[in-house]
């Protein structure tokens, strides 16, 4: 996946790149390595809210020497209580996600994001519609009838991709020899990216700095403000 977006990033690497890649004898399997880090998050230049939630986040790792990609899959993401459920989801390139409604009203799931665009409609309370991801991106998704209302379904090509604890910190195992491109996010951020070389030496600490408001700026599905009474 290649990053179409801007950040500001702050690096700090613990010990340096380890270059000389493992060899494996003819016809056995080529040696697979793991790549440990912590994700921290920054505002303005400080520490952000230490109540941030650091598992609303990604990590995902792209070989330079190409990848056999993931497997489309069929995932769900809820509306409940005027809150999508998770709040922010992983999945490869074609995959489709299905909306659910478990509230008692109207909801209106759609986003428009490039070529991963979608309109649900009005649905009621029942097991929902389904979308289509098309291509590798950032898919914001947000309800028609709910200004209040978000949630990320970020779509990648690759099968190595991992999410951070409470602190921070993710492992990508099997990661083969060789460079690569580490993309990471968070819901409050922007995606970025950072070169590296695997086998790593040392827990690899990447920064992502806040820019968003909680609620991602946005209007409804036809490009107009939001009405009032729909801040919910």
């Amino acid at each position: 996946m290649r990053s179409f977006w801007t950040l500001a990033v702050a690096l700090a690497l613990v010990g340096g790149f380890a270059r000389a890649a493992a060899t494996a004898p003819a016809g056995e399997a080529k040696p697979v390595y793991r790549l440990a880090g912590r994700l921290v998050v920054a505002e303005k230049g400080k520490p952000a809210d230490p109540a941030l939630d650091l598992t609303a986040a990604a990590v995902w790792y792209e070989p330079v020497g190409g990848f056999e990609p993931a497997r489309p899959v069929s995932a769900e993401m809820a509306t409940v209580r005027k809150q999508f459920s998770p709040g922010v989801m992983v999945v490869p390139v074609g995959s489709t996600v299905r909306f659910p409604n478990q509230d008692p009203i109207l909801h209106n799931v759609f986003s428009v994001s490039g070529h991963n665009n979608f309109d649900l409609g009005l649905v009621g309370a029942g097991k929902g519609k389904t979308a289509l991801f098309r291509e590798a991106g950032l898919v914001r998704v947000f309800c028609n009838v709910h200004h209040g209302m978000f949630g990320h379904v970020l779509v990648v090509a690759t099968p190595f991709v991992a999410r951070p604890g409470r602190d921070g910190s993710f492992v990508l195992p099997g990661l083969p020899a060789g460079r690569g491109i580490l993309h990471f996010w968070h819901e409050r951020s922007e995606p970025a990216e950072l070169r590296v070389e695997i086998p790593h030496a040392g827990e690899l600490r990447i920064q992502a700095l806040v820019s968003l408001p909680r609620v991602p700026p946005h209007k409804n599905k036809f490009g107009r403000s939001y009405a009032r009474g729909s801040y919910e």
